[in-house]
């Protein structure tokens, strides 16, 4: 007696194709595509997920650097002198400080004391 995989290959495939809904094309209709597609996607999402901690480390480091420069300071000498003081803030909260309680970083940056 054969197997008539009527049912499980409609599911495994309608799965595959709501995973690519609003890709463009072949990409979301076809289930050899969207079965490309959506692994690609997968792929991707897994490296990102990696690369998006080096990008937002990046863009605190270039906004800590922006407010150091209006005080007149690096950014490697005040991290520096911010391990030697102690004090114990990262990059993020530091970045945020200096955006939204710019007196609450001029006063991190006094008592760094550079």
């Amino acid at each position: 007696m054969r197997v008539k995989r009527g049912i499980v290959r409609h599911r495994r495939h309608k799965k595959i194709r709501n995973l690519a809904k609003g890709y463009r094309g072949m990409r979301s209709k076809t289930f050899v595509k969207a079965n490309e597609a959506v692994m690609k996607a997968g792929r991707y999402a897994y490296r990102d997920r990696k690369a998006k901690k080096r990008t937002f480390r990046q863009l605190w480091i270039v906004r800590l650097n922006a407010a150091l420069a209006m005080h007149g300071l690096g950014y490697a000498p005040f991290i520096k002198a911010l391990h030697d003081k102690k004090i114990a803030l990262d990059r993020k909260a530091l970045s945020e400080l200096a955006i939204h309680e710019p007196e609450a970083f001029t006063a991190v940056v006094k008592a760094v004391g550079k």
